[in-house]
């Protein structure tokens, strides 16, 4: 369980660097470019440490699903991104998908 909670860092990292991208305007501005690559350096370094015991195409899967969730509710949360129906219907999609391959495929070690 401990590759999970090292996945479940990664995201949060790569989350974390994924939305201060744009308040770092271009690596313009110094605060938000320092998140960008400290966020990002965490995630891979993470993310790699994870993939000793989860398959790789297991861990992106979740990795960039649940990353992608977390930065568009962050994105409609502080840059007022809308969402509308089909971006709320991909995202239901995206949750779906991981699901069925977290809990009923044969890839994922139990």
């Amino acid at each position: 369980m401990k590759q999970y909670g090292l996945l479940v860092v990664a995201i949060l990292a790569e989350v974390l660097g994924t939305s201060a991208l744009k308040a770092a305007n271009g690596f313009r501005v110094l605060g938000p470019s320092v998140l960008v690559v400290v966020g990002y350096s965490l995630s891979f370094y993470c993310l790699s440490l994870s993939l000793r015991t989860i398959p790789v195409g297991v861990a992106y899967a979740i990795w960039s699903a649940v990353g992608q969730i977390l930065v568009t509710v962050i994105a409609w949360y502080l840059y007022r991104q809308t969402l509308d129906f089909a971006a709320l219907l991909g995202i239901g999609i995206i949750i779906v998908g991981v699901t069925i391959l977290t809990l009923f495929s044969n890839a994922v070690p139990r």
